[in-house]
């Protein structure tokens, strides 16, 4: 059975625009904010459907809109769709305060009509998880609630970590945490359904594409550019004039050679691999976003994540340097990277 005849439902859990009530984490210090438990939850599942993407899936976003949704209605959304299985993005929480609550759980509800696949996604997916993720693992457990027990498909939920622990907080915005548990999720579901896996970091499985293309990378491009860097394509994966112009754009922010053409230097910068490259005032693209993003997640703000390399950013650089022992100087070279991300 080729990859996309399977069809992958994709379910982020609250909202963001309006945030819904109570969905967030304590005042994280050094930030001097709260976190949104759904900045965590979009972000894994765009991940998640970037790795079904990769793998030839074909997806489905039963949330695109970035406020709430009621259950019943996303239920209702997923019960037209005769979906293959689906995977729910949440984070787990204990309290109103930080405490030493943590770990990772992946659930199940028995009152799903396919229950025994739904067990047994779950705990594919639960070890996937466990392979790269920094989490304590918490087990399979059962969970009666709508996106499990209501759907008419296999279905599984992720609560990755808990949002009144401090060191997890950190993670809902650390962008490599939430590209893990996207990737693997999507192991998850390729071993539950016995097919191979592509790897996100090996540019050698990224092919060569460009205007006149049409493929699933190409619907990758498309997905990518619109919910990393704030495009909006029709993600249709057909490699037209607004999508070259996109690339060209894109190519041109960051410092590429423009030429409209998605080879391994711009597939690179669109997913952020290593090796990273050396920072300072002045820079800006792909690879200042992540740097601020990875700012933030150590409790240094940046006071916008623009992917400017600005006064603002430079401070923030300068503080995460003295508080790390590193030489404060604003360049983000290879000993400031490797504390960023260690």
């Amino acid at each position: 059975m080729a990859n996309d005849m399977y069809y992958i439902g994709a379910n982020d859990e609250h909202g963001q625009n309006p945030p819904t009530p109570g969905k967030r984490t304590p005042v994280v210090p050094g930030l001097n904010r709260q976190i949104y438990e759904n900045e965590f939850n979009r972000a894994a599942k765009n991940y998640f459907i970037e790795a079904c993407m990769r793998n030839s899936f074909s997806v489905y976003d039963v949330k695109p809109e970035i406020q709430d949704v009621s259950i019943s209605q996303r239920v209702t959304r997923v019960n037209r769709q005769n979906l293959t299985l689906l995977v729910t993005f949440a984070y787990n929480a204990y309290g109103e305060e930080f405490n030493s609550a943590s770990g990772l759980t992946v659930y199940y509800s028995p009152l799903n009509p396919k229950v025994a696949q739904s067990r047994n996604l779950s705990q594919q997916v639960y070890n996937a998880l466990l392979q790269n993720t920094p989490q304590r693992g918490r087990g399979v457990q059962q969970l009666d609630v709508g996106m499990l027990s209501s759907v008419n498909c296999t279905s599984t939920l992720i609560e990755a970590g808990f949002m009144t622990n401090l060191e997890e907080a950190q993670l809902m915005i650390n962008p490599l945490f939430q590209t893990e548990v996207g990737e693997e999720a999507c192991l998850g579901v390729c071993n539950y359904l016995g097919v191979g896996f592509i790897d996100r970091n090996a540019l050698g499985n990224y092919p060569l594409i460009r205007k006149g293309s049409r493929n699933n990378f190409v619907y990758l491009l498309q997905f990518i550019l619109n919910n990393q860097y704030g495009y909006k394509l029709a993600v249709d994966g057909i490699f037209g004039t607004g999508t070259e112009n996109a690339v060209r754009q894109f190519q041109q922010n960051n410092g590429l050679s423009v030429d409209g053409i998605v080879g391994n230097n711009t597939w690179k910068t669109l997913l952020v691999l290593p090796n990273y490259p050396t920072l300072r005032q002045g820079s800006r693209g792909a690879y200042i976003q992540f740097l601020q993003q990875m700012l933030e997640s150590n409790l240094v703000p940046v006071k916008g994540i623009d992917g400017i390399f600005g006064k603002n950013t430079d401070t923030a650089v300068r503080q995460f340097q003295e508080n790390a022992g590193l030489t404060v100087d604003g360049i983000v070279g290879p000993n400031t990277w490797n504390a960023l991300i260690s």
